[in-house]
C-alpha cells in the first residue's frame, strides 16, 4: 500500500474544516444567550479544543480506535500517537494512520462542545471542564470504538454511521437532555422570555458550521472519491432543504419566517444526514432534509413546553433528535448502489435487516449517554455542586466565572 498524496491534501484540509466547526459552534450559541453570559458561552466551546486534543493524543485515539477489547473499547498501544505512522489497512489504504487519527481528534473535540448549549448560564465552568473530561473517556470513545473501531460491536452488527450520528449528535445530545434536567431550570426559566443577544452571530455561527460540515461528512470518506463528492452533494442538499422547510413551517403556524430559525433549520438539516451522507442516494437528502425540521421544531417547542426541562438551546431538540430521525432515515434509504459498504439495503428497498439495526443502535446509544451522564453529574454533585449561586447566576456568567465582559462599553438594560 501506498500512501497517496491526494487523499493526504484532501483530508488534511477536511480536519481544517472540521476544527473550525468548533469556534463557529461558539460564535452560534454564544449569539443566542444574554449579554451577560456571552464570554462564558464562547470559552465552553473554546476550550475544548485545548482540552480535547490533548487527550486524544495523549490516550484518547488509543482508547477510541487502538486494540480491540470486546467490542466496546481500545487499548493503549496507541498512547502518545505511539505506532500510526504507517497506513493502518482497517481504516484506510491511502493515508497514513497518524492523518486518520488527525481527523478523528477533530470529532471528540466538536462532540462535546453540542452539550454546552443545554447547560448554558448557570453551570460552574470548573464542573463543566470535568465533565467534558470524564463524558469524553466513559462515553465519546467507547463509542467511537463500537461504531467504528475494528471490532467494535455495533459495527460488527452492521450499524451505519457515515460521519457521527450516533457517535456525535445522539450521544451529545441526549446527554444534554439529561445533564439540563439533573443541573435544573435557569432561576427565571418560565417567567421570562430568553432573547438572543445578537442574532448575526447565530447566522456567523451557522454558516461556518455549514462551511465545516462539508469536511466534516465529505472527508468522512477517507479519500478524494466519489462517495466524498455525493457526501458533499447531499450535505448541502439536506441543510438547505431543511433552512426553506423551517421557514415554511414559521411561516405557516406564525405568518413570518425569521433569521433565527432560518438558521437552526440548516444546522438541523445538517445534523440530520450526517449519520447517511455517504449512504444514501441524492433524492433521499431531500426527504431527509424537509422532515427534520418539522420533527424537531415540535421537540423544541411543544415537546420541550410540555416537559419543562430547560435545554437552553435546544441541543436536545437539534442534534440529539435529528440525530436520531438521521440514524432512522439512514435505516430507511441507504442503498449499495451508492456505496458498497453499505450491509443491507434500507427499508424503503424492501430490506428489513439494516432498519432493524439502526434502531438497535440508536438505543444502545442512548442508554449508554443517559446512564453515563447520570453517574457523572451525581458525582459531581457530591464535590461541592455543579450550579452556581442564585446571585452569579442573576450577575450573569461573564463576570461571576471569569470577571470579564462582552460589552464593556455597554450601558443599556439587558
Amino acid at each position: 500500500m501506498i500512501i497517496n498524496s491526494g487523499d493526504c491534501a484532501f483530508i488534511l484540509f477536511c480536519s481544517a474544516l472540521v476544527f473550525l466547526m468548533t469556534p463557529g459552534l461558539a460564535f452560534f450559541y454564544s449569539g443566542m444567550v444574554s449579554r451577560k453570559n456571552a464570554l462564558n458561552t464562547l470559552l465552553s466551546c473554546f476550550f475544548i479544543c485545548g482540552l480535547a486534543s490533548l487527550m486524544w493524543v495523549i490516550f484518547g485515539y488509543s482508547l477510541a480506535f487502538g486494540t480491540n477489547h470486546g467490542g466496546i473499547i481500545g487499548g493503549f498501544n496507541h498512547i502518545f500517537f505511539n505506532g500510526v505512522d504507517n497506513i493502518n489497512p482497517d481504516y484506510s489504504s491511502t493515508i497514513p494512520e497518524s492523518l486518520f487519527a488527525t481527523f478523528q481528534m477533530m470529532f471528540a473535540i466538536i462532540t462535546p462542545a453540542l452539550i454546552c448549549g443545554s447547560l448554558i448560564g448557570r453551570m460552574k465552568f470548573s464542573k463543566l471542564v470535568a465533565f467534558v473530561a470524564i463524558w469524553s473517556i466513559v462515553v465519546y470513545y467507547p463509542l467511537a470504538h463500537m461504531v467504528w473501531g475494528t471490532g467494535g460491536f455495533l459495527k460488527g452488527l452492521g450499524a451505519l454511521d457515515f460521519a457521527g450520528g450516533n457517535v456525535v449528535h445522539i450521544s451529545s445530545g441526549v446527554t444534554g437532555l439529561v445533564a439540563c434536567i439533573m443541573l435544573g431550570r435557569r432561576r427565571e426559566h418560565g417567567f421570562k422570555s430568553y432573547k438572543p443577544h445578537n442574532i448575526p452571530f447565530v447566522v456567523l455561527g451557522a454558516g461556518i458550521l455549514w462551511f465545516g460540515w462539508f469536511g466534516f461528512n465529505a472527508g468522512s470518506a477517507l479519500a478524494a472519491d466519489g462517495i466524498a463528492i455525493h457526501a458533499f452533494i447531499t450535505t448541502n442538499t439536506s441543510a438547505a432543504t431543511a433552512l426553506l422547510s423551517w421557514m415554511l413551517v414559521e411561516r405557516v403556524l406564525h405568518g413570518k419566517a425569521t433569521t433565527l430559525g432560518a438558521a437552526t433549520g440548516a444546522v438541523v438539516g445538517l445534523v440530520a444526514i450526517t449519520p447517511g451522507a455517504g449512504y444514501v442516494p441524492i433524492w433521499a437528502s431531500f426527504i431527509i432534509g424537509a422532515l427534520v425540521s418539522p420533527i424537531c421544531y415540535i421537540f423544541m417547542t411543544k415537546v420541550k413546553e410540555k416537559f419543562k426541562y430547560d435545554d437552553a438551546l435546544d441541543a436536545f431538540g437539534c442534534h440529539g433528535v435529528g440525530g436520531i430521525w438521521g440514524g432512522i432515515a439512514t435505516g430507511i434509504f441507504a442503498s449499495k448502489d451508492v456505496n458498497p459498504l453499505v450491509t443491507w439495503n434500507g427499508l424503503i428497498y424492501g430490506e428489513t435487516r439494516l432498519f432493524g439495526v439502526q434502531l438497535i443502535s440508536i438505543a444502545v446509544t442512548i442508554v449508554i449517554a443517559v446512564s453515563a451522564t447520570v453517574v457523572i453529574m451525581s458525582v459531581l454533585k457530591h464535590f461541592g455542586g455543579v450550579r452556581v449561586t442564585d446571585e452569579e447566576e442573576a450577575r450573569g456568567l461573564d463576570y461571576s466565572e471569569h470577571s470579564e465582559s462582552a460589552y464593556p462599553a455597554f450601558t443599556g438594560l439587558d
